[in-house]
């Protein structure tokens, strides 16, 4: 071991030290070594083991520095840094997961007091890049206490820390264990409008919790993550009298929000809805129309995603008035000042999921009938990136196509098409701070 190791190693001890002062300067001095590249990454993983009959295992080090995302707000910053940027290691994923501390993570990201929750976030997403985590989330219950006071009306238990203390007087009455995930969606919807407010004190959220876009599209990557956007739910979490929708059109109004990757995130959850074919229908119903999605019976207002998908695409072009009542009706007539999409991996998403919508005979005369070809003309005009526009140019053959006999079913080159979108997603990459 190296004299500079051998320092660092050293420092591991001060993480426990009663001081805050000391355990934030040692953990300060730490930090530098997480980014990947690092020259001594490798003593935060000295001891991990995990996988086959074995019990996961983590090293004093890890354990430290979970402990310290609790502390106050210069050390817990730091503690969260530091296990974003160790988490592509699939060995510590298995120990960030872990039902403690993923409770615990959660918790932290929905309360809105909590100072440090997009980093938060960018760890959750970092860590459903991994399937078993993904299934973790989507069954992970999280307990909560009614609270008057609360913008929320609750308060999540495992939230207090730090850099979140708990609310004064502490809510009275038994802790309810309810399911975090949608939660989280509403979370993150109540996040979007205060993003514009500089001032943390009049914000509902203090986080952005932008990073929860990456989130649900990992989640949705997974079967089950996907039934779960597709699976109609009460829009009240902790009422179930309320009317059903699906969870998936909470998302659809970010599709244009000016954060790319809360827009991105949300054009790849979309996609990955797609993916499920018996959904189609009801991707592509209007709100006024109760459809369900086999093999449930449960039926909910359609969630209409068609306006979503093409607003990114069209651009400030005029239609003739023929094509113009072909569009729906957030697309007709929009400003000179419209813009496209500007994020080419953005775009290439949006028409990767109408070739999905394409895999099925009733999919594609619905995009010919609701003004698809017209945008995606006009798009392949101006478009400048291969990629983008090689997508497009198959579309465009889809939809312009001559259906017979053989096109009544979905065709073997459709399935491929889909499962090329699939292994062509670029959602599950690892963030570094």
């Amino acid at each position: 071991m190296s004299s500079d190791a051998a320092q660092l190693k050293e420092l591991t001890q001060f993480l426990r030290d009663k001081n805050p002062q000391v355990r934030q300067i040692a953990l300060a001095n730490l930090l530098g070594q997480t980014p990947k590249g690092s020259p001594h990454r490798d003593i935060f993983y000295t001891g991990l083991r995990s996988g086959g009959l074995q019990d996961i295992q983590e090293n004093d080090l890890i354990r430290d520095i979970k402990i310290l995302c609790r502390d106050q707000l210069a050390t817990a910053h730091d503690a969260f840094r530091a296990l974003v940027n160790l988490s592509d290691n699939s060995l510590l994923v298995k120990s960030l997961s872990e039902p403690t501390f993923l409770e615990f993570l959660v918790s932290y990201i929905l309360n809105p007091q909590a100072i440090l929750a997009d980093l938060a976030s960018m760890l959750l997403s970092n860590l459903t890049a991994t399937t078993s985590v993904c299934t973790a989330i989507l069954y992970l219950k999280i307990q909560i206490l009614p609270d008057e006071k609360s913008p929320l009306k609750w308060f999540p238990v495992h939230s207090r820390c730090g850099t979140c203390p708990a609310p004064v007087p502490y809510p009275s009455g038994g802790p309810k264990e309810v399911l975090a995930l949608p939660l989280l969606v509403d979370a993150f919807v109540k996040a979007a409008p205060g993003v514009e407010n500089q001032d943390l004190e009049k914000r509902t959220h203090k986080g952005d919790l932008h990073f929860l876009a990456s989130v649900f599209a990992n989640l949705s990557t997974i079967p089950a993550g996907r039934m779960f956007f597709l699976t109609p739910r009460s829009s009240d979490p902790f009422c179930d009298d309320v009317d059903l929708e699906y969870p998936l059109s909470k998302l659809l109004a970010f599709t244009e929000h000016k954060d790319t990757i809360r827009r991105g995130g949300v054009a790849s959850t979309i996609k990955n809805c797609a993916f499920h074919a018996p959904a189609h229908r009801a991707l592509l119903a209007g709100e006024t129309e109760k459809v369900t999605v086999p093999p449930s019976t449960i039926a909910a207002p359609g969630i209409d995603i068609l306006p979503y998908v093409l607003l990114p695409l069209a651009g400030p072009e005029e239609y003739d008035l023929e094509d113009q009542e072909l569009l729906p009706s957030a697309l007709q007539f929009l400003p000179p000042t419209k813009e496209r999409e500007p994020d080419p991996v953005i775009r290439l998403t949006h028409v990767e999921t109408l070739l999905l919508l394409c895999t099925t005979r009733w999919g594609r005369d619905y995009l010919r009938t609701h003004g698809v070809y017209e945008v995606i003309r006009t798009l392949h005009e101006n478009e400048q990136v291969e990629k983008v526009s090689e997508h497009v140019e198959r579309l465009v053959n889809l939809l312009k196509r001559d259906e017979g006999p053989e096109t009544q079913k979905d065709g073997v080159e459709l399935t491929e098409a889909a499962k090329f979108a699939e292994s062509d997603d670029e959602d599950s990459r690892i963030e570094e701070i």
